[in-house]
């Protein structure tokens, strides 16, 4: 049993994404050591001084005493792509390689989760929005959602959001912490197919691992077939240009599109086919056999 509890302490009134995730990464961080976190919301300096981490509040950024704010007149520094360090960002670059037991986990969340958080905070854009009057719907979003209406005035029910919402990102950043560290092995596992295969346009997985950030630097690469995660079929995937793009290196033939089962399995010949997505991208089959069939029709089409 931990013997003392350790304050942190954040501003009180309305909360922002960067300081309920700041919270939350040091309650992980906290349970991670065996001690235990507790977490006041105060403006007033005479509390704010007796804590053993202070976050977006207080007008110091200094991690060697635990000091995170980032309102201070020249803010407290940004990365090298610009994007400036909020509350999140300082309590991450500080504690984020120590809480996931990487550094490369640490990167890879601070780019997927952190900077996107930290950049609105500091009024920074990192997305522009394609449609009129469409916005994306974001962390902040969901988050300020919890925050009072003009009609609620309860200054309680603001601080029970805020620790149900701290609860909330912790549970999202263990996820984020699991997964990354799960998907940097995939990643390994996947390569190593890969240096085996012999014609590598076509790769052959034993499992469902996360090919697509493996595969972006191979440009030989067209097709991936790999195992459902959730049943027992077979999926045939080409492979997109560039990260997160829908247009692929390879599609399968325009007869194929939109077809299911018997439509499919006559135009193919592979007796178990099931399934090719409209826009050419996807195929799926019983067995691995019919798989490497579809696979090997598209590449020679």
């Amino acid at each position: 049993m931990p013997t003392s509890i350790k304050k942190i302490i954040t501003h009180n009134g309305g909360f922002h994404t960067d300081d309920v995730f700041a919270c939350a990464t040091l309650l992980l961080l906290l349970e991670k050591k065996g001690e235990q976190g507790e977490i006041i919301r105060t403006r007033d300096e005479a509390i704010i001084i007796t804590g053993d981490y202070v976050v977006d509040v207080g007008g110091i950024y200094d991690p060697a005493i635990n000091r995170f704010d980032h309102h201070q007149i020249g803010g407290a520094g940004a990365r090298g792509n610009g994007i400036s360090f909020a509350s999140f960002g300082l309590v991450w670059k500080e504690f984020g390689e120590e809480l996931c037991g990487s550094k490369e986990v640490s990167e890879w969340i601070d780019q997927k989760i952190v900077q996107p958080i930290d950049g609105p905070d500091n009024g920074i854009s990192i997305a522009t929005p394609i449609f009129e009057g469409v916005q994306p719907y974001t962390f902040h979003s969901i988050l300020s959602s919890f925050e009072p209406s003009w009609k609620d005035k309860n200054e309680a029910d603001i601080d029970s959001a805020f620790l149900e919402l701290v609860s909330f990102a912790k549970g999202i950043l263990s996820r984020e912490i699991k997964k990354t560290k799960d998907t940097e092995d995939g990643i390994r596992l996947a390569n190593d197919i890969y240096e085996q295969t012999e014609d590598k346009r076509l790769v052959v997985l034993d499992e469902s691992y996360p090919w697509k950030p493996a595969y972006e630097k191979n440009s030989d690469v067209l097709i991936v077939i790999y195992p459902s995660s959730t049943d027992s079929r077979w999926k045939v995937e080409t492979v997109p240009v560039k990260p997160y793009s829908f247009e692929r290196r390879i599609y399968f033939p325009e007869a194929w599109a939109g077809l299911r089962d018997e439509a499919l399995q006559k135009v193919t010949g592979v007796p178990d086919a099931i399934f090719c997505h409209f826009h050419r991208f996807l195929a799926v089959a019983k067995s691995k056999e019919g798989a490497i069939a579809l696979a090997k029709q598209a590449l020679a089409n």
